[in-house]
């Protein structure tokens, strides 16, 4: 089994870790796209990120400095955002750190698929970039069926909780044999189920957090999530879409109080 998850866009870089760092999997091709947007004008790369000037002065910055093998974060710990916040990956005990190594994966526009412990530099590049990148038409051509290589292990099993912009690097390649499930967390409006994204991101970093100290092997034992008061809603939900509907909005919204 392999759990896939979105990065955030915001990154920072922790200085005092000490444990042991593993080089991704995919550098070289990481180390291509640096080279690229280093060719890019500033005003290029900012076309490209779609953003503000500020943020786009900070990550110009980072290209012109980019050294892939220096100032280097473990990239559980390099996101900062509200999957990440509620994950809490810096309070994972040995155990958990041990499940999350082994099944998650973090799929990047840059690096392509992360292990938890790869060592990367804060960057920004969305899967979805508008590239004109050197014989490929966008990143998801560039990375091709790489990403999801990596992340089909032996059972056929992934549990996705990414966004649509970076689950669909998998799901384009799936086969026949693969079961790709789907997690859904929404509220009930009318008998429909309604998605909204910071709860949305919320209930994906709960999820991991949850798999992770319940070592959560099989896809039925995830029906048993009940974080935040979702609870699992059978007859909603399907072989490949598991359905959360969350009971008890006042658990969900007071839970950091």
């Amino acid at each position: 089994m392999k759990i896939i998850i979105s990065p955030a866009k915001k990154m920072k870089t922790v200085r005092d870790f000490t444990g042991d760092l593993t080089v991704p999997l995919y550098l070289h091709k990481a180390q291509v796209l640096v080279d690229y947007l280093k060719s890019l004008s500033p005003k290029e790369r900012k076309i490209l990120w779609g953003c503000s000037e500020k943020i786009a002065e900070e990550n110009n910055k980072r290209i012109n400095d980019m050294d892939l093998g220096a100032g280097l974060t473990p990239a559980l710990l390099s996101y900062d955002g509200i999957q990440y916040d509620y994950m809490a990956p810096a309070v994972f005990e040995d155990g958990e750190y041990e499940y999350i190594s082994d099944t998650l994966r973090i799929l990047s526009g840059l690096y392509g698929v992360l292990r938890p412990f790869d060592g990367i530099v804060p960057y920004r590049l969305e899967m979805q970039a508008k590239t004109d990148l050197w014989g490929y038409k966008d990143l998801y051509d560039y990375w091709g069926s790489e990403i999801y290589d990596e992340v089909r292990d032996d059972d056929g099993i992934i549990i996705n909780l990414a966004s649509k912009e970076y689950s669909r690097t998998v799901e384009r390649y799936l086969k026949k044999d693969d079961l790709f499930i789907t997690c859904v967390f929404g509220d009930l409006a009318d008998g429909a189920v309604v998605q909204k994204g910071v709860y949305v991101k919320m209930a994906r970093g709960e999820m991991v957090r949850f798999m992770a100290s319940s070592h959560i092997t099989t896809a039925e034992e995830l029906k048993t999530f009940s974080l935040s008061g979702y609870a699992f809603d059978e007859k909603r939900s399907s072989e490949k879409e598991l359905v959360f509907i969350c009971r008890d909005p006042e658990k969900r919204s007071n839970k950091n109080e």
